[in-house]
């Protein structure tokens, strides 16, 4: 983990995921990104109004974005003090997932950490709009951080999935580092419904003592839409801090986190949660 990008949009939320960034990575050597991306409709009426005529509202809306990430930067300089850390800061006017792609080309980036809520606060849906986005079109991990969560020792990870393709070793290298890292235990959920007949499509047993040789397994056969509470309790029964799944299209982070209303849960995704892409 070297190359770290943090969108942020300037939101409370977003910052708090850039101090849980700095110190889940205290220890490492890192490059640091922050990102704010712009668009046009950001910019209200009454902004337009105090614009100097030789001033484009483009270089208004950069050039007052790049100063908020610089004093971000000044801030964290300060109060997260780390000879080891560097930061850049990164302000595009762009389609928010096209820039983020474009971001971890060019930079090589290793891992994604944003907050799980943005600057609209919604109450009504598990993610932020942005943070479900990067989950489900970024190509790079993501690691999306909850509202308000504060860095705390990472002893337990539990990993869910439906083992409906057969993984590759590379796709979940930023879990093993992690996993390593901390020297945390890893848990391995093996999910299956009536519908996806997990057990049978792929078996990834071997793969996984071959990489993750000192994991645990438990096989959980629950209703599709009833995954979500299941993991949920799973995660507050087994004291787990983190959760990782992994993304591909039409299937299980659609199925284990598709938009519910959240007074329907008494559980809220509370832990960090770790996506990782299918390739």
């Amino acid at each position: 983990m070297k190359n770290i990008l943090l969108p942020t949009d300037f939101s409370k939320n977003s910052i708090n995921a850039i101090y849980y960034a700095l110190e889940f990575l205290k220890d490492k050597k890192c490059q640091f990104y922050i990102l704010n991306v712009q668009k046009a409709s950001s910019f209200i009426t009454d902004d337009m109004m105090v614009v100097n005529s030789s001033t484009t509202i483009y270089k208004t809306l950069i050039n007052a974005a790049k100063k908020s990430i610089d004093n971000i930067i000044t801030t964290l300089k300060e109060e997260f003090y780390n000879n080891i850390h560097e930061f850049h800061a990164i302000v595009d006017y762009d389609n928010f997932i096209d820039s983020v792609n474009q971001v971890c080309d060019k930079h090589q980036i290793d891992l994604i950490i944003m907050g799980t809520k943005g600057a609209s606060g919604l109450e009504k849906v598990l993610f932020g709009s942005n943070t479900v986005r990067v989950m489900q079109r970024c190509h790079t991990p993501a690691l999306a951080i909850p509202d308000k969560y504060k860095f705390n020792k990472i002893n337990h990870v539990a990993f869910a999935t439906t083992n409906s393709k057969r993984f590759q070793k590379e796709e979940l290298e930023i879990l093993n580092k992690i996993i390593t890292t901390n020297n945390a235990s890893l848990q391995i959920l093996h999910l299956a419904d009536q519908n996806h007949l997990a057990y049978d499509a792929y078996d990834n047993i071997d793969f996984f003592a071959t990489n993750f040789s000192d994991a645990e397994h438990e096989y959980i056969d629950t209703p599709s839409n009833e995954m979500f509470s299941v993991v949920s309790d799973y995660i507050h029964k087994n004291g787990v801090n983190m959760l990782a799944i992994m993304n591909k299209k039409h299937s299980f982070l659609e199925r284990l986190f598709k938009t519910h209303a959240v007074e329907r849960y008494a559980f809220k995704i509370d832990i960090p949660l770790l996506v990782m892409q299918h390739k």
